[in-house]
């Protein structure tokens, strides 16, 4: 997989790893499953703060809105029109990762914000990134914000958002069979109608004018809120995620639309990096016996794990109904395709199914968690409930992950690889 290595990936801090075998090393679970618990918990509270800002009406909040999940008429949604609605810096939390926050700032260059003092104004320190949208050429304020923000060391990305009408708007221009209708000795226009290069044409002008302000390399992403896997939106979803910072990247990475093969992939190795502690956790703070089974493990919070795996991959009936709409498909052939259980399908019972059905082959799986901490094997009590667990979760992982690539072929293409 190119792009982000695992080892970049959010794990536990080096101390508290060496913490974590000293406390399993002198038999104590119970301390070093608290340990581990502590580190899933503070990694789940990383905040990451989304600026977005652009001129009113160029689509600024109801971008807002698409990259949590949402339609301008959702609630919670924030509020779009054609003059400028947002008046203040508001915070709009993801609906499902309440940690991930994308502000709505108000537009730059007016009366109320100038640009001399816009940064400062909307709390320039607060927020991890910027997003600059436009629905034309980039203006002098866009250009100066940017510029600011490169100054003071943080990223900007440059959006130009409703693409989509720009390629109806030339269509007009072309008849049935795509030949251009009337040809002008000054067009530039190619004879035959072709979107690609219109959507290049489009980038190269606005890049041109960004680098003829002196704009330090200046990449334009061109999307569309109706659809956000269409266009430059996966790629700029890539780069987000390889220009954050290790411990930042986890909590986008979860947020993400699933729209994309390759941020799956990273979705899986950043929630596999973390199952041998939710192992830990499992089998050390609130375990109980199952009954019919050889181990002691928290039922409940592997609960809780498979069903934020299911979330995580968007495989939970709000998801799969979003991504019906948006596909324009039969939320059935969605699920057609899904092999493993979906979020409101978790329940106790499966979960001890599950780990009854993965308990043989625990011994064999020992020796990964060996390797891992190699002083587990002294403590009787999770010889056979960590490794159990961990093939439970890891089994389930692998299932829903492929699960997410099965949907995501179907709303794209309508054809599946098995």
């Amino acid at each position: 997989m190119a792009g982000v290595d695992v080892k970049e990936l959010p794990k536990i801090p080096e101390e508290d790893m060496e913490a974590l075998k000293a406390a399993v090393g002198k038999g104590n679970l119970t301390e070093a499953a608290a340990k581990a618990k502590d580190a899933l918990e503070k990694a789940d509270k990383i905040i990451l703060n989304i600026a977005v800002t652009g001129e009113a009406g160029s689509g600024k909040s109801s971008f807002v809105n698409a990259i949590r999940g949402l339609r301008d008429e959702d609630d919670d949604a924030a509020e779009t029109g054609v003059t400028e609605t947002t008046m203040e810096p508001t915070a709009y939390p993801h609906p499902s990762y309440s940690n991930v926050i994308v502000w709505d700032l108000p537009g730059i260059g007016t009366e109320t914000f100038k640009s001399d003092t816009y940064l400062e104004q909307v709390g320039f320190n607060r927020y991890d990134f910027f997003i600059i949208i436009s629905c034309t050429r980039f203006k002098t304020h866009d250009i100066e914000l940017a510029q600011e923000i490169q100054r003071q060391g943080k990223k900007f990305y440059f959006v130009r958002s409703k693409v989509d009408q720009d390629l109806t708007n030339e269509k007009r221009h072309y008849d049935e069979e795509g030949i251009l209708k009337q040809r002008k000795a000054a067009t530039k226009r190619p004879h035959q109608y072709s979107e690609s290069a219109i959507l290049s044409a489009i980038r190269e002008n606005c890049i041109s004018g960004l680098k003829a302000a002196k704009v330090t390399s200046p990449r334009v992403f061109l999307v569309s809120r109706w659809d956000l896997g269409k266009y430059d939106y996966p790629k700029l979803q890539e780069v987000l995620v390889d220009e954050l910072p290790g411990h930042k990247r986890r909590a986008l990475l979860r947020s993400l639309s699933n729209i994309v093969k390759e941020t799956l992939e990273k979705k899986k190795e950043q929630l596999q990096a973390q199952i041998w502690l939710k192992s830990l956790v499992s089998c050390g703070v609130a375990a109980i016996p199952i009954p019919g089974v050889s181990i002691v493990c928290d039922v409940a919070m592997l609960m809780t794990s498979l069903k934020e795996y299911c979330r995580d991959f968007g495989l939970n009936e709000n998801a799969l109904a979003t991504l019906a709409r948006q596909a324009d498909k039969p939320i059935a052939e969605l699920k057609a395709v899904i092999k493993s259980p979906l979020s409101e399908e978790i329940t106790k019972d499966l979960v001890i199914k599950l780990l009854t059905k993965y308990a043989a082959g625990a011994v064999k799986y020992s020796t990964y968690l060996l390797n891992v901490i190699p002083v587990v094997g002294s403590i009787l009590s999770a010889a056979v409930s960590l490794p159990t667990t961990y093939f439970m979760l890891q089994n389930f992982l692998d299932d829903a992950a492929a699960d997410a690539v099965r949907v995501l072929e179907v709303a794209v293409k309508g054809d599946v690889s098995n």
